[in-house]
């Protein structure tokens, strides 16, 4: 057994008989590496949840979208994935400077299956992936620590009816949030943000 499960989990599992189950899931399911499944799952997702830590234990959690793709399995231990214009916060990205702890959520509410994923990641301005997506600012690496599947039951069944329009392409000029241009933010964005170019479409939302 690994050190996966700790002493909450473990002091639940017993309170609840349920030890025995849980290291055969350990035992069965999980993985340190991205199998070709795997890969295949996390390349068609368009979205996914990440889980961060700050360095003083408190947590976060964030919904990233893209296009299918924008997580790239670059090897069975390694995924990448941008980090591009949002609200300034960077309190995702923050948190991996801190820590370097993930956790990632993939769901395919159409398919009702889903995918976890565990490790430790970095984040490079200068990464060499950084040019091939489009008006990224950082790109982040997680070093798989586990992989494993979840119990699909609870996932509701959702269509798509469409993805966002704010989601960068190449070859297309990304419109910009409309509250990037109220009173209250315009005049603090930073130098380069694309909400400074009034030729830009301004789209709520």
């Amino acid at each position: 057994m690994s050190d996966f499960y700790g002493r909450g989990a473990r002091e639940l599992q017993d309170r609840f008989d349920t030890r025995r189950l849980a290291d055969r899931i350990e035992q069965h399911l999980m993985r340190d590496r991205i199998e070709a499944s795997d890969q295949a799952f996390i390349e068609r997702m368009d979205m996914f949840f990440l889980a961060t830590v700050d360095g003083r234990g408190r947590p976060s959690c964030s919904y990233k979208g893209g296009t299918p793709g924008f997580v790239r399995v670059l090897d069975p231990k390694t995924i990448a994935f941008p980090s591009q214009n949002g609200n300034g916060m960077f309190v995702s990205v923050g948190n991996i400077v801190e820590t370097r702890q993930v956790g990632l959520l993939f769901i395919d509410f159409i398919g009702q299956s889903r995918l976890r994923l565990d490790g430790e990641a970095t984040v490079d301005e200068r990464d060499p992936l950084l040019g091939s997506y489009p008006e990224a600012e950082l790109v982040v690496r997680v070093n798989v620590r586990e992989v494993f599947p979840n119990c699909p039951r609870y996932i509701h069944k959702l269509a798509l009816v469409e993805r966002s329009r704010f989601v960068p392409k190449d070859g297309c000029v990304t419109p910009v949030p409309s509250w990037k241009r109220t009173d209250w933010a315009s005049d603090v964005l930073p130098e380069g943000d694309p909400a400074r170019d009034e030729t830009r479409e301004s789209l709520k939302r």
